[in-house]
């Protein structure tokens, strides 16, 4: 058996997301006036979201957003995961978790014993995992989010020069 009848027969069904070239954040309007027309469903206003948007997006972690906002970190998470951000405070099987007990079938106090959180954690991740994100937002803030990606572990590594 060959490759050309292992591959007999397949197609491909799906298609990849067409992301094109890098955005680049060039609108005229202000990150709070890109995000004022979701401002009733947004946690905080969109001067408060887009303070979280930037402070996000320079690094700090989500609790210390809440703090740059002056507002609840619960609510900086709520806002970035809106905008499309995973905030969610629990893993995939935490998630699961979560959903079982959305679904009906786990108990509260069952669901937060497994996932091992308490009660604000669950809270969170039960909003994370009940509460659609706005797509919508998420255009608004596009290239505001968006950082260059920084390999982590880049000074460790030789250069193929090195090897010579």
């Amino acid at each position: 058996m060959g490759l050309a009848d292992i591959a007999a027969g397949i197609e491909v069904t799906d298609s990849q997301r067409d992301r094109g070239v890098a955005a680049v954040d060039d609108t005229d309007d202000s990150l709070a006036e890109r995000l004022a027309p979701f401002a009733d469903r947004l946690p905080c206003s969109p001067a408060d979201a887009a303070t979280i948007v930037d402070a996000y997006a320079s690094g700090r972690a989500v609790d210390d957003c809440g703090h740059v906002a002056d507002v609840p970190p619960v609510t900086a998470a709520k806002t970035l995961h809106l905008l499309g951000e995973q905030v969610s405070p629990v893993g995939p099987t935490g998630r699961d978790v979560v959903a079982d007990w959305l679904d009906g079938r786990l108990s509260r106090s069952d669901a937060m014993a497994l996932a091992g959180v308490g009660e604000r954690t669950f809270a969170l991740a039960a909003y994370v995992e009940s509460t659609d994100r706005l797509p919508e937002a998420r255009d608004a803030v596009e290239g505001a989010l968006e950082t260059e990606e920084a390999d982590p572990l880049g000074e460790a590594r030789s250069d193929v020069g090195e090897l010579l």
